[in-house]
């Protein structure tokens, strides 16, 4: 079964949405061998930028601004929400086009991560219509929840995303996707890492937010990048990174949290707001937030 028929029944707007989300995707699988080398320009970030990050930008945003697809647009590449006052429905969308866009130089995974909501983008992911990634590894996947499960296409040799497995659930296991320095480490985030380690974790970290996450769905654990010695808020973005991924994984059966909360429940009040992060299994979500209140 491909991607279109998959989603066949669903509401026509997201429909719509996920397809071209789909068709960009395709597109950017094939710009990587000849889009190669960097840029003399940052993001709002002020994080270097490589030619695939600005690449993709465009090809997303384009591709949603002239099919009228959704009203707004924030991506992590741009420095304001972008209003389209052609578009037909009242969707908004929120864009991480090449997250570890610096690991494509040694041909490291790397992702798309997509969050849709209807209405206000600046909401708490519990009120998320639904969120996508894209990894592009050696296999090719998409994968997406609507509130109705976690299901995840593979790109075949047709050019077509066909299923790979439905109604995806995070598995049981133990491995760790550590972010930050373990120098940096604060005390509590230190203990909760060597209660895992004394448990016989795997540390497993590349570096590619989305392909770690794409890890711990299948293999189980939990991946981390949390407060640090000079950064209590982390490094990765509440509203590009965190939501829309830590929304897959909970409606995988999974959890998340900035280690006092659910992570879900936060309210972005700026779109470059940023967040600890533990995305994973219900058991090492519980674990850091027991800790965090002893």
């Amino acid at each position: 079964m491909n991607l279109e028929t998959h989603l066949k029944g669903q509401d026509e707007d997201l429909r719509r949405v996920i397809l071209k989300i789909s068709k960009v995707a395709k597109t950017i699988r094939r710009g990587f061998s000849t889009r190669q080398g960097s840029l003399a320009s940052s993001n709002v970030y002020g994080e270097h930028q490589v030619a695939m990050d600005v690449w993709a930008d465009e090809l997303l945003i384009s591709g949603l601004r002239d099919a009228g697809l959704v009203r707004r647009v924030a991506s992590e590449e741009q420095p304001e929400v972008l209003t389209f006052h052609n578009s037909t429905s009242n969707l908004e969308v929120t864009l991480d086009p090449l997250d570890g866009s610096s690991l494509i130089g040694v041909n490291l995974a790397v992702g798309t991560i997509v969050g849709i909501y209807r209405g206000n983008l600046l909401s708490p992911g519990n009120e998320l219509l639904g969120a996508i990634y894209v990894l592009y590894g050696p296999v090719t996947t998409l994968t997406y929840s609507l509130r109705k499960g976690v299901h995840e296409f593979a790109l075949d040799d047709l050019g077509d995303f066909v299923l790979q497995e439905e109604y995806v659930t995070i598995s049981e296991g133990k491995i760790y996707s550590p972010g930050a320095l373990r120098r940096d480490y604060l005390p509590t985030h230190r203990g909760f890492i060597e209660e895992l380690e004394d448990d016989g974790y795997k540390l497993r970290y590349s570096g590619s937010f989305v392909a770690d996450v794409h890890q711990i769905l299948h293999k189980g654990g939990v991946f981390t990048y949390p407060s640090f010695t000079g950064n209590k808020n982390g490094k990765l973005r509440l509203l590009f990174e965190a939501i829309p991924m830590s929304f897959i994984i909970s409606q995988a059966g999974g959890a998340a949290s900035d280690g006092y909360r659910d992570l879900l429940s936060i309210k972005p009040e700026a779109i470059s707001q940023l967040v600890p992060v533990y995305i994973g299994g219900k058991r090492e979500i519980e674990l850091i937030m027991r800790m965090n209140e002893g």
